[in-house]
């Protein structure tokens, strides 16, 4: 194989107009999460996308014995802890049976000491829509607005969404969705998950893909997905296999376009992550639910890389500082 692409912070940076529409955005974030309670009529604040939270579970992370040499810097401990969080990307909270099927598997990995060591926020679409940081600060701006009833950003919204029609004409996008269409209604611990954009692994940049074993996808069929992933994580132990790729060149592999998969970068597994049966938090415990997976927070050299990525450290902590505040004086706790 070549020589892995080393990090450059020059993946991550954003243009002058780019700053801007990004402190827009962040000022219709708080916005939301201020207004989110009654968005969703729920009694405390909450996150401005993958809002519902399915369930919170404790698991492991057990390395590969074989992993490459290149590697084992970064994986020096035979097993790590994990806190894992089932959630919808859906901004706004509904009590339905079925809910549109765009999951989320974020992992936050911690050391022996119970430091944090990495965030991952993993869904269950390999692919971005959007290339363009202007044209998604644009609609995400115009979808926040929207929803705290600012209704003159709905044609805003149609503007943007119209211009991201070409993203989505890719072979790559194309094939992604039909799949997804195709399993709609499959069990959500069925799914593959995946970091979507890029990260850094020391100086090497990597994707993440993780492949649930031996999960009937036709489980819960009848049930809430709520209901149907606490009954599985109940009686069932889950295994999922880790797997990255490696970036090698940026014409096969690139960074900045989220609209296209990765081409001739195999994968290579790196461990398991392993949620024994009855490891299940409270999903309504409030150290739960404030709990964040800002891939920013992570070790800088496990941090992620790209310019959407980059728009998601602001997105975070605002998102995250918001819903704390909130939600300290509406329960009055210091969480």
């Amino acid at each position: 194989m070549p020589n892995p692409i080393k990090y450059n912070k020059k993946f991550d940076e954003l243009n002058e107009e780019e700053k801007k529409l990004l402190e827009i955005n962040k000022k219709t974030i708080a916005d939301f999460v201020e207004q989110s309670s009654s968005i969703s009529d729920v009694n405390y604040a909450t996150r401005n996308a993958h809002a519902k939270t399915y369930a919170v579970a404790k698991g492991t992370f057990w390395v590969e014995p074989d992993i490459p040499e290149s590697l084992q810097p970064f994986f020096d401990k035979e097993k790590f802890d994990l806190t894992i969080r089932f959630s919808n990307a859906q901004l706004k909270i509904k009590n339905s049976k079925k809910d549109i099927p765009a999951y989320g598997f974020a992992v936050q990995i911690k050391d022996e000491n119970g430091g944090l060591l990495a965030n991952y926020p993993l869904v269950n679409f390999p692919l971005f829509p959007v290339n363009s940081v202007t044209t998604f600060l644009k609609l995400f701006t115009a979808v926040n607005k929207f929803y705290i009833k600012k209704w003159s950003s709905f044609f805003q919204i149609l503007f943007q969404l119209l211009k991201m029609i070409p993203s989505l004409l890719t072979v790559d996008m194309i094939r992604n969705m039909v799949k997804l269409l195709g399993k709609r209604n499959d069990f959500i611990l069925s799914f593959d998950y995946y970091s979507v954009g890029a990260y850094r692994l020391g100086d090497q940049i990597i994707k993440i893909k993780l492949c649930p074993k031996s999960v009937d996808k036709s489980t819960g069929r009848r049930q809430k997905i709520k209901d149907s992933l606490k009954n599985y994580l109940e009686t069932n132990d889950f295994t999922a296999d880790v797997m990255i790729q490696v970036c090698y060149d940026l014409k096969n592999q690139p960074i900045n376009k989220l609209n296209v998969e990765w081409k001739r970068s195999p994968f290579i597994k790196i461990g398991e992550v392993k949620i024994n049966k009855d490891s299940l938090l409270d999903s309504r415990d409030c150290s739960n639910e404030l709990l964040s997976f800002n891939p920013f927070e992570s070790k800088i050299f496990f941090q992620p890389v790209g310019k959407i990525q980059k728009l998601r450290d602001e997105a975070y902590k605002v998102s995250v500082q918001t819903r704390r505040k909130i939600n300290k004086l509406l329960h009055g706790k210091g969480t």
